[in-house]
C-alpha cells in the first residue's frame, strides 16, 4: 500500500458532515479551531478565506477547493469589516446535505464540511499538514466538481445505499484533494511533499510496507538509487527530519494502531513495529508518544468504553 493510503487508513476516518451555503452581500462566517480536517468548495461567486497564523487572506473563486487542518481558527467572508457570525450557528440551522441561506442567497454558493478521525494519534499526524491546502479548478478538472455535487445529492435525497456511497464520496474528496495538492505544489517540507519525489517515494513505500524490517540508512539509500550521504541529506531537506527519526515515528504510529486493538500485547506490538526488545520499544514509544505503551492501551480502552456508552440507545 502506498504511504498516503497508509496514513489515511491509520487515521481511521470516522465521521463527516457536509452542508451548502448560498449567500449574497456583505458577510463573514467564523470557524473555531477544532479536531479533524475542514473542507470548503466554492461553486459560484468569489469570497475570501483568512486562517489564523497565515500572513494574508486567500481569494476563493468558483471551482476552488480548500482543506484546512483543525489547529487554526479561520474566517470565510466577502467583507472582513462586518461583524462575524458563528459559522456553526448558520450552517447547523439546516440538515446535512441541505443549504443554509444568508442575506437572501444567490451570489456566492458552495459547500463545506469536516472529516473526523477516531485514531487517538490522529491530531499529531494532522498537525504535520499545512494549515491551508488550496486546490484550484485547473488542477482538479471536473472530478472534484462531480464528487461535491454527488455527495450533496446523496445527503440531501438519500436512497438505497446512500449512507455508504456518501461516506466513500467524502473520502474521495479528501484523498483527491491531498493528491492534487501533492502534484501541483512547487514547494513545501514534510512527508506529504516527499511523495512526489520518485527517489524518496521508493524509500517511503519500503518503510510503510515493512515497518518491522531492520532498515538501515544504507539499505534505504540503495532502494532510492542514491549514495548514503546524498540520501540522508536529501531526505532531511525534503521531509524536515532524518530518515531514522521518520522510521521511528512511523513505527510508533503502527504500534499505536495495534495497541488500540483489543488483545494486542505490548510485546506483540513491539514485534510488529520491528523491535526485538520490549524495553527498547517502550522507551522509544514513550519518547515519541509521551506515555508508555501499556498506558496508551488502557487509555484507548477507556475512550472506547466512553464512546460506546454515549451511543447506547
Amino acid at each position: 500500500m502506498d504511504p498516503l493510503s497508509d496514513v489515511l487508513r491509520f487515521l481511521e476516518p470516522d465521521s463527516y458532515g457536509f452542508r451548502g451555503l448560498s449567500a449574497q452581500g456583505d458577510w463573514c462566517l467564523e470557524f473555531p479551531e477544532g479536531p479533524g480536517l475542514k473542507c470548503q468548495a466554492i461553486q459560484t461567486g468569489v469570497c475570501w478565506i483568512e486562517v489564523d497564523g497565515l500572513d494574508a487572506p486567500v481569494q476563493l473563486e468558483a471551482g476552488d477547493l480548500v482543506l484546512l487542518s483543525g489547529q487554526h481558527a479561520f474566517r470565510t467572508y466577502t467583507n472582513r469589516t462586518v461583524s462575524p457570525l458563528s459559522a456553526y450557528d448558520v450552517l447547523l440551522s439546516v440538515a446535512v446535505g441541505h443549504t443554509a441561506v444568508l442575506n437572501g442567497g444567490g451570489h456566492v454558493t458552495g459547500m463545506g464540511g469536516f472529516f473526523k478521525f477516531k485514531a487517538p494519534y490522529a491530531e499529531r499526524m494532522l498537525s504535520e499538514l499545512p494549515p491551508l491546502i488550496h486546490i484550484r479548478p485547473n488542477a482538479s478538472g471536473s472530478t472534484m466538481k462531480w464528487a461535491v455535487e454527488q455527495l450533496m445529492s446523496e445527503l440531501r435525497q438519500p436512497e438505497i445505499g446512500s449512507a455508504l456511497l456518501a461516506a466513500h464520496l467524502a473520502q474521495m474528496l479528501l484523498i483527491q484533494g491531498l493528491r492534487l495538492h501533492i502534484t501541483s505544489s512547487t514547494q513545501g517540507t514534510g512527508w506529504l511533499y516527499a511523495l512526489r519525489d520518485p527517489r524518496l517515494h521508493a524509500a517511503l513505500c519500503a518503510i510503510h510496507k515493512n515497518p518491522e524490517a531492520q532498515w538501515t540508512l544504507q539499505t534505504l539509500a540503495g532502494i532510492s538509487g542514491m549514495s548514503r550521504t546524498s540520501f540522508a541529506a536529501h531526505f532531511k531537506a525534503i521531509i524536515g527530519e532524518t530518515c531514522m527519526n521518520y522510521l521511528t515515528q512511523w513505527r510508533m504510529t503502527v504500534a499505536s494502531h495495534h495497541l488500540a486493538k483489543r488483545g494486542i500485547s505490548v510485546a506483540r506490538a513491539a514485534e510488529l513495529s520491528g523491535y526485538s526488545s520490549e524495553s527498547a520499544f517502550s522507551a522509544a514509544f514513550k519518547r515519541v508518544m509521551g506515555q508508555v505503551p501499556s498506558n496508551f492501551s488502557k487509555d484507548t480502552d477507556i475512550r472506547s468504553a466512553v464512546t460506546a456508552d454515549r451511543i447506547k440507545p
